[in-house]
């Protein structure tokens, strides 16, 4: 699970930021020990050796400067999970945080997997089922509506989902309508399809300052103590 990419003499130390040195180090890993794949492929590659899904949440405007041209260098594949309204609320603005819709429209299918993350990118484990409801069908709508091809595979905002156990299988079981096919959240371990649970499959967070061996630990532990 990632979220920014900028290069190191840019990028202020924030865990939801990975330095571009660290990321080309850690795909150069990936090139020669895993192999990259997109979930909508999941089914037809099951028996792919060392498959790995690269994830980045947000669509902020520096994975096009910045990932894009390593995932073309190491032709690795990623999906980036798009919260709508965060695009839409500045589309006029003049500061290139996200990326517009037009270009998650023309990134390169060959590389990129377009994933849904909410509309409002509010805390589904503090929204009724309904509004949850609303929201997610909105971020679908948006991005049908601009004509983006995207993934029946959603990102939880924050990695939070409803606990509760009366409230979480009716949320569960809102995503089955929805036609959702897997959610993320984050939990920091090693989950393998077919999916234990295909609703809270869960991500290992890489973060700003974890080294070339801290990252190879990660993959084989998830989460860390070091």
């Amino acid at each position: 699970m990632y979220h920014q990419v900028l290069p190191k003499n840019l990028a202020p130390k924030n865990d939801l930021i990975v330095t571009t040195e660290n990321l080309e180090e850690q795909f150069i890993y990936i090139k020669n020990n895993f192999t990259t794949l997109f979930f909508k492929d999941l089914h037809k590659e099951s028996n792919a050796p060392n498959k790995i899904i690269l994830t980045f949440d947000d669509g902020y405007y520096n994975n096009l400067e910045y990932l894009i041209p390593l995932l073309e260098k190491y032709q690795l594949k990623a999906t980036i999970f798009i919260p709508t309204e965060y695009i839409q609320s500045r589309m006029h603005s003049t500061e290139k945080n996200f990326m517009s819709f037009d270009e998650i429209r023309n990134l390169n299918p060959e590389l990129i997997e377009i994933a849904l993350h909410s509309h409002s990118h509010r805390n589904y484990s503090e929204m009724s089922v309904e509004e949850a409801r609303e929201d997610l069908n909105k971020n679908i709508e948006i991005l049908r509506e601009n004509t983006i091809i995207f993934s029946n595979v959603l990102a939880y905002p924050y990695g939070k989902f409803p606990r509760e156990k009366n409230k979480k299988r009716a949320f569960f079981e809102m995503l089955e309508q929805s036609g959702i096919t897997a959610a993320l959240r984050i939990g920091n371990e090693i989950d393998s399809y077919p999916w234990k649970n295909k609703y809270e499959i869960k991500r290992i967070d890489i973060k700003y300052g974890d080294s070339i061996n801290k990252f190879k630990w990660k993959l084989r532990l998830g989460k860390l103590k070091l």
